[in-house]
């Protein structure tokens, strides 16, 4: 499996620290606000990755942090007249609310800034300690000029990213590029104790502590938007191989970003749209599609009418994948058909081939759509119920892998749906049109089309 590593600008043979484990950590939101498509990119690419490294085998630690504590989140909180954290509890529930619309999976770990604030202090110390952070009346810095492989990640050097750094109104940096660790109480702001007096985490030091704690001081994947590339996760890497001496990532990956109607998303053009807002007219499972629909490290372009693409695209599969399970039902057939089989291997090589190429999401799918159209133009009444079963099967584990055919918590078991079929069939044979009526309203509200055709009842989910 290769990887494309920010940090080399190339691909490169995935090789984890310990076989057969994967330690990754991804950048999570600042929860403010409700997290929008831009945010819900990384998230649903990074898911991905887990979900294939899971799918290969391997065991995986996967940290996903949340930022509760930052300037916009005292903002908001004081505007509202709450504490910063009433407002943290609300938008981390407003998180997973959506975060499980997209079928992201929880993380392993997902560590809260505010319940890490003892190991930040003490790796703020450490950098103190070690010379590359200074005190300035209880505000804390890192000395940039100290890490002489500063801007390794960027891929620029210390005089170009010079160039943009300044100082803001009330700092005493010695350095415009050197950035806060801890920043001192302000009035009215929350804060904790610390060595340096009363205050509150910076936030890069947060990850690092947090990727430090739960994973060690080495991991193998470190993940997120191209954004967070300068300075963030420039800043992370300085402070940590300060104080750990030692690599903080083997592999760095950063999504391309998304454009709406191919103009840059920014709130100033009105463009700017939450997933809770895109999920009111499109299901949160065809935002999914949509996203890995492209190769996670390009542009993406996010519009209305790809949006309405990627539906017709899911229910293309979905239906096909519905033929087969209701061919199945029917089928008498037993006998083997080994070719149609190996037709199928094929196309799951294909699927593995690409995920294998840098998470290539986009040609997987594609590797999906050649088994539907294998499917439709191969399968029939009169195929094996053995090649019927495994062609359904396969397709219901090719799109788990992506993350796009979990059932959702409530729906019906595929089993349950048939006995209520046959239990509805039952009920009209005796003519009782009232339960019938009934078995079709329940599963109509569970999302469950029913069709009564000559071969029997076909069904779908909707």
């Amino acid at each position: 499996m290769k990887l494309f590593n920010s940090m080399s600008g190339k691909k490169e043979e995935f090789v984890p620290i310990e076989p057969g484990k994967v330690k990754m950590y991804s950048c999570g939101p600042t929860v403010y606000n409700y997290f929008h498509i831009g945010n819900a990119r990384p998230f649903i690419i990074f898911d991905t990755l887990r979900r294939y490294f899971e799918y290969r085998g391997y065991e995986v630690s996967f940290v996903q942090n949340f930022t509760d504590i930052d300037d916009k989140m005292i903002k908001r909180a004081n505007e509202e007249n709450i504490t910063v954290k009433e407002l943290a509890d609300r938008f981390i529930n407003e998180y997973f609310i959506d975060s499980k619309g997209l079928g992201i999976k929880e993380a392993t770990v997902h560590p809260r800034a505010t319940e890490n604030i003892d190991a930040i202090i003490a790796l703020i110390k450490t950098l103190e300690d070690k010379g590359y952070a200074y005190n300035v009346d209880g505000d804390v810095y890192f000395s940039v000029k100290k890490f002489k492989e500063y801007g390794k990640l960027s891929h620029q050097p210390l005089e170009n990213l010079e160039a943009g750094a300044r100082i803001d109104v009330g700092e005493q940096k010695n350095d415009p590029m050197d950035f806060a660790l801890w920043k001192a109480q302000k009035p009215g702001e929350p804060a904790w104790e610390s060595p340096w007096g009363m205050g509150r985490p910076g936030w890069h030091i947060e990850c690092s502590a947090m990727a430090n704690r739960y994973l060690g001081k080495t991991i193998d994947i470190h993940s997120g938007g191209k954004d967070l590339i300068f300075p963030h996760h420039e800043n992370e890497i300085a402070q940590s191989e300060c104080a750990n001496c030692a690599p903080f990532a083997n592999y760095w990956l950063h999504n391309g970003y998304i454009n709406v109607d191919n103009k840059k998303m920014s709130k100033s053009l009105n463009n700017f749209f939450t997933v809770r807002d895109v999920a009111a007219e499109f299901e949160y499972i065809v935002i999914r599609f949509f996203m890995l629909s492209a190769h996670y490290r390009n542009p993406i372009n996010f519009s209305h009418d790809l949006l309405n693409q990627a539906k017709s695209g899911l229910e293309r599969i979905n239906t096909c994948l519905d033929n087969l399970k209701f061919l199945s039902s029917k089928s008498t057939n037993t006998a083997q058909l080994p070719e149609q089989i190996d037709a199928l291997d094929d196309f799951k090589a294909a699927f593995i081939k690409a995920m294998d190429d840098d998470i290539n999401t986009a040609d997987a799918i594609s590797a999906i759509f050649d088994i539907v159209k294998y499917a439709n133009t191969n399968f029939d009444e009169g195929t094996p119920k053995s090649v019927l079963d495994y062609g359904a099967q396969l397709i219901d584990e090719l799109m788990g892998v992506l993350g796009i055919s979990e059932e959702k918590e409530g729906d019906f078991l595929d089993s349950d749906i048939e006995a209520l079929i046959e239990e509805r069939n039952s009920a009209r044979k005796n003519k009782d049109f009232a339960r019938a009526d009934e078995i079709r309203d329940m599963l109509k509200n569970a999302g469950i089309a029913l069709e009564d055709t000559r071969g029997g009842v076909k069904w779908k989910r909707v």
